[in-house]
């Protein structure tokens, strides 16, 4: 892996908005929001509500910003609530999260309040990028206030009901990129040095720091397990940094770091990480993965309420 300086910036110096703009004007648009996720929104339209939550003002261009939730909402059940595309460049998340719905949010019908959000970083979905426009992680922006209108748009859907949520799936990937561009990126935009870190290759999960719930984390890798397969730990034990305290489970204090899977007092909560980039993983291994973990998870709170 190189290790020449990120070409924004001088090391050692924190950005500025000369080098936000000069890294904006590097991004273009790869793929289309409307074509991929409004419009997969617009098919479920008939069967779901839809919710517009928000709108992203980032010129010339802005995004609404939708939910999708039960059609039979009733105020005594507990409510699922599955995120994704909080790192827009993270493909699986936002695609499982709308395979989820179209093929078995159904089978949850009066068990559930389902609010399903996939796409929460549209402007990034479109540059597969992890950052938003101003060079600002939404998934370290969730507290207040939050710099990132994704995150505060979001926070605001969910402020009403963070009580009543037994459940939070929030779906991510870790990949090759995250080495290559993201991190060596965040570095330089902090001024800080960057240092490398091993990939894993696997699918594994985090958990709160605060609130494991080990047993629900090992049930939602038991039924990944059956898609894809699942990250061993590296050399010193150790997941991204973190300790595995069970195959394919890490911990992370979530609401200290500003996550999104720590914006409600769910009972169960965790982040799936799928690894698109491995020779064992197919795209559509990648989104089943993450429909698998969504629906092992709302088995499992159903089941331990």
């Amino acid at each position: 892996m190189s290790t020449a300086p990120y070409p924004i910036g001088s090391p050692g110096s924190p950005w500025g908005e000369a080098e936000v703009t000069t890294w904006r004007s590097r991004q273009t648009r790869k793929r289309s929001y409307a074509a991929d996720v409004l419009s997969a929104i617009e098919r479920l339209r008939a069967r779901f509500d839809v919710v517009q939550y928000g709108l992203l003002d980032y010129p010339p261009d802005t995004y609404p910003l939708f939910a999708l939730a039960s059609r039979d909402w009733r105020d005594g059940l507990p409510v699922a609530l599955v995120t994704g595309g909080v790192h827009g460049y993270e493909t699986s998340g936002v695609h499982g999260a709308l395979q989820f719905v179209e093929r078995h949010a159904a089978g949850y019908a009066g068990r559930f309040n389902l609010l399903v959000v996939p796409c929460v970083s549209p402007w990034a979905y479109e540059r597969i990028q992890r950052w938003n426009m101003n060079a600002i992680d939404p998934n370290r922006s969730f507290r207040e206030p939050s710099p990132a209108e994704e995150s505060a748009a979001l926070m605001r859907l969910v402020a009403p009901l963070r009580d009543r949520v037994l459940v939070h799936v929030d779906l991510h990937e870790t990949t090759d990129s995250d080495e290559a561009e993201f991190r060596p990126a965040l570095a330089a935009r902090d001024g800080k040095p960057f240092e490398p870190d091993h990939t894993p290759d696997g699918f594994y999960v985090v958990g709160d720091t605060e609130n494991p719930r080990l047993d629900f984390q090992q049930a939602v890798i038991a039924a990944v397990a059956k898609v894809t397969h699942i990250a061993p730990p590296d050399a010193d034990g150790k997941i991204i940094g973190s300790p595995v305290v069970a195959p394919g489970v890490i911990h992370y204090a979530l609401r200290q770091l500003g996550l999104c899977a720590g914006i409600t007092r769910a009972r169960y909560v965790t982040t799936t990480e799928v690894y698109p980039d491995s020779p064992r993983a197919t795209p559509a291994q990648c989104s089943d993965a993450q429909v698998a973990a969504v629906t092992a998870a709302l088995d499992y709170a159903l089941a331990h309420p």
